[in-house]
C-alpha cells in the first residue's frame, strides 16, 4: 500500500508542478505583445549559454522570463531609454544548433553592461520599431548602425 501511495504522491506533484507553469505562462500573456526571446545568460563557452524564453512589452519596458521557470517575476527587464543596438549577426557555430534558423542575434548595451538577445527575423522589425519610438520632440539614437546584413 505504501508504494500506491508514493507513486500517487509523485504523479499529484508533478501535475501540480505542470499546472503551475501553465497558470505561470497564462497570467505573464494575458495582455498579448509576447515574442520568443532567447537571452545570452553566460559568455563563458563560446556560442552557448543561450536561455529560451519569451519577453512582453510593457511601456517602455521589455520584460523577459525564462521559458522554464516558476517564477512570475521576469528574469531580465530592459528599459527603452537605456537599450542601444550595437550590431546584428546570425547565428554561428554552435549557436545555429540550439536556436532555429530564421532567428537574428542582436547585440545591446543596456545600463552599460552588453546584452546578447535572439529573435525571430520577422520579429527584430517590430522590435526595432519600439526601440526607436519615443514622445514627440525625443530624438532616438537607440540603433548604433545603419549598415546591418541584409534580413
Amino acid at each position: 500500500m505504501e508504494i500506491v501511495e508514493g507513486i500517487g504522491i509523485g504523479i499529484a506533484v508533478i501535475l501540480v508542478a505542470v499546472l503551475i507553469l501553465f497558470v505561470r505562462r497564462a497570467l505573464v500573456t494575458r495582455s498579448g505583445g509576447i515574442i520568443r526571446l532567447s537571452v545570452r545568460v553566460t559568455t563563458v563557452l563560446d556560442g552557448r549559454g543561450w536561455s529560451p524564453g519569451f519577453a512582453r512589452f510593457v511601456g517602455d519596458q521589455l520584460r523577459w522570463y525564462r521559458m522554464f521557470s516558476f517564477a512570475l517575476r521576469p528574469k531580465r527587464v530592459l528599459s527603452r531609454k537605456e537599450l542601444v543596438v550595437e550590431r546584428r549577426r546570425l547565428p554561428e557555430g554552435q549557436e545555429r544548433l540550439s536556436m532555429p534558423s530564421d532567428w537574428v542575434i542582436l547585440r545591446c548595451t543596456s545600463q552599460h553592461a552588453p546584452v546578447e538577445i535572439a529573435m525571430a527575423r520577422s520579429t527584430v522589425t517590430g522590435f526595432s520599431s519600439w526601440l526607436e519610438a519615443a514622445p514627440p520632440g525625443a530624438a532616438s539614437p537607440r540603433m548604433a548602425s545603419q549598415d546591418w546584413p541584409a534580413a
